[in-house]
């Protein structure tokens, strides 16, 4: 069965504040839906249209798992906090089997 990704590339971090709260939350919700984070910001490289800013993949052991982990309770919470704090391309994938 082909593994799920969470790919968030932002555009602009406007309310650091609010990514930090945003954080508190999605963190322990990531990893109770089953999630593993590989990468969270650190360095970038940006070609062709891309943005050199904070980079998020996360792994699930399925696609279906990752939209359940999005669509859960606790990671709602977690949007909510973030609100309006960034701009940002946040894409559920399905992996190679």
């Amino acid at each position: 069965m082909p593994k799920g990704y969470w790919v968030s590339v932002y555009r602009t971090i406007s309310d650091p504040e609010k990514l930090d709260a945003y954080n508190k939350l999605a963190a322990p919700a990531v990893k109770a839906g089953g999630g593993r984070t590989f990468v969270r910001g650190g360095r970038v490289v940006a070609h062709d249209a891309g943005i050199a800013e904070r980079t998020i993949l996360v792994e699930f052991d399925s696609f279906e798992q990752a939209v359940a982990a999005h669509e859960s309770a606790a990671y709602q919470e977690a949007l909510v906090a973030l609100s309006d704090g960034v701009e940002r391309d946040f894409r559920i994938v399905e992996g190679i089997d």
